[in-house]
């Protein structure tokens, strides 16, 4: 009896989803009818669980790693460490952390003075143009302090920090 009413459920909805399509179209002299379909599929690379915000996609990872390990994880899935361009951006990836882990975890982005002490960059080469940084920082503490990671004690705010540390990452890429 229950396959029977599948059966029938089954029946009943394909013949609806038939009946629910688009009207057919004349084209051309009358005679021709086709269907034309009015959908548009949007397809973005911030799928998978990545979150959109102005041209960009970001990801939060929560696995703790180390600078390098994280920037190589991002890499593997199309894209960088996060970089930060304006207070907008800080605030949208600190409510994607809050959102997934429930606080305002500490974790790394794509800030680097690794090369040369004082000159910070953006992994992805972008511009280093917006600071966010805690008072007193970056204070490159004992000389071994390259790698920014942002939520930063009570402010919220950057910190340089040991890149061998391992804390969760956030990832970007540009929609394609």
């Amino acid at each position: 009896m229950k396959a029977l009413t599948v059966s029938a459920l089954v029946c009943a909805m394909m013949a609806l989803t038939r009946a629910a399509a688009l009207p057919e179209e004349t084209s051309g002299n009358g005679s021709d009818k086709t269907a034309k379909s009015h959908l548009v599929k949007r397809s973005t690379s911030c799928d998978g669980g990545w979150s959109e915000f102005h041209g960009r996609c970001f990801y939060y990872v929560p696995i703790a790693m180390t600078w390098a390990q994280a920037e190589k994880n991002c890499l593997s899935m199309g894209g960088n460490l996060a970089s930060i361009h304006n207070v907008m951006e800080y605030h949208e990836i600190q409510r994607l952390i809050l959102m997934s882990s429930h606080e305002y975890k500490q974790a790394w982005i794509g800030g680097s003075d690794a090369q040369e002490e004082k000159q910070w960059f953006w992994i992805d080469g972008t511009p280093f143009n917006y600071l966010n940084w805690c008072a007193g920082e970056p204070n490159n503490y004992h000389g071994k302090q390259n790698c920014l990671h942002m939520n930063h004690a009570a402010p919220k705010c950057w910190d340089d920090l040991q890149c061998n540390n391992r804390v969760p990452s956030v990832c970007a890429k540009k929609i394609r």
